[in-house]
């Protein structure tokens, strides 16, 4: 019998092949962190809390627990960009399979061809809601009023649960936020960490080093085309401008997009093995994190 040729695979073919293994890759390293690092983000917010406490009460500043792991977590954005909201925190891993599995519903019930999103020009002027939060919960602190908002914590809520424990009672208003965040996240792309989230705004104002920043290429774009864009969970226009802006989460969903690969970094294609740099950051991360105690296992 004569073997049956299997036919070259075109490059549209491989690309999504590709699309295909970095969207494996990145939803096992989520998973791997959302296991065993669900505090991670509770734990740098309780740093920046604390800091600005003890400046409201003019306390003396202490490197504590809750300090060497906001410490650390800029540390690590200043060096790689926001990797930890791409693939490290839970509460944007869960953003993410809520809109996934949004799209699901959408698309296998509701027979919408296109999933629901935000209008581009709102979620533009939602991403600076996050920072009125941040100011909020800053003036709260160091006005020594933090008190009054407890009870009120939807990232409490979600680390409580995480921890397989249900929040106490007084805590009315943070699980109903929180079930208000997860109809968000169902709407719209990492609904929390564009608009909500008081550590996106810190790590947004971040200087991340240039190394370090995605960068495009825009004069070998093919005219019209957008593809890269158009995977953006956070609707930039991924111009080196919108990529040195903060917004940009280094989830790394446009650069196996480009038909013409115009989207680079030093560790996007290290020998043409493209998980190397993730799995790299995810290792230095584990370490930082469990010598800071975000593991919950060690």
């Amino acid at each position: 019998m004569e073997k049956t040729q299997t036919k070259p695979q075109t490059a549209a073919q491989k690309r999504q092949q590709a699309l295909r293994h970095r969207a494996l890759l990145r939803a096992g390293i989520q998973l791997i962190f959302f296991v065993a690092m669900p505090g991670a983000f509770v734990a740098g917010f309780n740093g920046v809390r604390q800091l600005f406490l003890r400046i409201g009460t003019g306390s003396v500043l202490a490197l504590d627990s809750f300090t060497l792991s906001l410490l650390g977590l800029c540390g690590f954005t200043i060096l790689f960009g926001r990797f930890f909201c791409g693939y490290v925190c839970a509460f944007g891993s869960l953003g993410d399979f809520v809109y996934w599995l949004s799209g699901l519903v959408q698309k296998r019930v509701l027979h919408r061809k296109k999933q629901f999103s935000l209008p581009h020009k709102a979620v533009l002027w939602g991403q600076k809601v996050k920072y009125l939060v941040l100011l909020f919960i800053v003036a709260m602190c160091a006005a020594n009023q933090y008190s009054k908002l407890n009870g009120t914590d939807p990232w409490e809520v979600f680390s409580r649960l995480t921890a397989l424990r249900t929040p106490p009672e007084g805590f009315g208003i943070g699980i109903a936020l929180f079930v208000l965040i997860l109809i968000g996240m169902a709407l719209q792309p990492r609904f929390f960490c564009q608009f909500l989230c008081p550590m996106g705004a810190v790590f947004a104002l971040l200087p991340v080093l240039p190394f370090a920043q995605l960068h495009r290429s825009g004069d070998n774009c093919i005219a019209g085309c957008n593809a890269c864009a158009s995977r953006c969970p956070v609707d930039l226009k991924l111009d080196d401008e919108s990529l040195r802006s903060g917004e940009c989460i280094s989830c790394e969903a446009c650069v196996g997009t480009c038909p013409r690969s115009n989207i680079t970094r030093w560790d996007t294609a290290l020998g043409g093995r493209f998980w190397v740099g993730a799995v790299a950051k995810a290792v230095v991360f584990f370490i930082m994190g469990v010598c800071l105690g975000f593991c919950r296992f060690f």
